[in-house]
């Protein structure tokens, strides 16, 4: 009997580890449906040039805001990586930055389709338009800041040392990290610009967004942050496990 008794207290601890492990999942998958169902259906304020399509906010916004955040995670393993030499912090940098890029492609389709539809000229078809929103300054400081980041893959897959790999991809990683900012952030900004918020943030600004907005559009920020983490953990143990088997047929 008292072993019965141990034996259902070992099950209940191990149900409450893995509920603290898992409660983050949880919690972006019911932020993700919110946003989803909420950004389609809940009330958003009537703007003669946006209409409808300023719902895109809670897509093409928050998955940038996410990139930003698992940029910042994968620069810091890199740092981690350059004071430590531990390779499990290149693996994390890498998986982070991999998962970043990915969100950065959604958030630029997203918002080059959200242009076609609010920057094109209405007498005149959408893809008339086309050549001039290209060459929007935040589109283009966009792509400039994915392609760094793109090479940043080329250059860890021409490296086939993994030490050197590790060492050059953090320094690169860095590199990248800092570029992303004048590029998306600064020089757009600068520039004569289409696009909300040249003289400050849309997505913070309570004057562009009201409180309906604000809503949905935090929780969606964290819940595809969390998205974005819980891939990237995923890719990590993959890459382990693959790294662990090469030691083992090495030995």
């Amino acid at each position: 009997m008292p072993v019965e008794q141990n034996k259902g207290s070992f099950n209940a601890l191990q149900y409450i580890h893995a509920m603290r492990l898992t409660w983050w999942k949880i919690t972006a998958i019911v932020l993700l449906v919110y946003a989803v169902i909420g950004g389609l259906l809940l009330p958003v304020p009537e703007l003669s040039q946006l209409g409808e399509t300023i719902r895109n906010l809670y897509y093409h916004v928050c998955m940038w805001f996410a990139m930003m955040i698992l940029f910042t995670i994968s620069i810091a393993q890199s740092i981690k990586y350059l004071r430590t030499g531990l390779i499990e912090h290149d693996i994390k940098a890498s998986s982070y930055a991999g998962v970043g890029t990915y969100l950065g492609l959604l958030g630029y389709a997203t918002g080059a389709i959200w242009a076609s539809f609010t920057w094109a000229d209405p007498n005149n078809p959408a893809f008339a338009s086309f050549g001039s929103i290209m060459r929007e300054p935040k589109l283009i400081g966009a792509a400039i800041a994915l392609l760094i980041y793109g090479a940043y893959f080329i250059l860890r897959s021409s490296i086939t040392d993994m030490d050197q790999r590790a060492r050059v991809s953090a320094v690169y990683n860095i590199f990248a990290y800092a570029m992303l900012f004048p590029s998306i952030w600064i020089i757009p900004r600068l520039l004569p610009s289409l696009h909300p918020g040249q003289e400050g943030n849309p997505a913070l600004n309570f004057n562009d967004i009201d409180a309906r907005m604000r809503m949905v559009f935090y929780p969606a920020v964290i819940g595809w942050a969390f998205l974005g983490i819980w891939i990237a953990t995923l890719k990590i143990r993959h890459k382990i496990l693959l790294e662990q088997k090469w030691f083992a047929h090495e030995k």
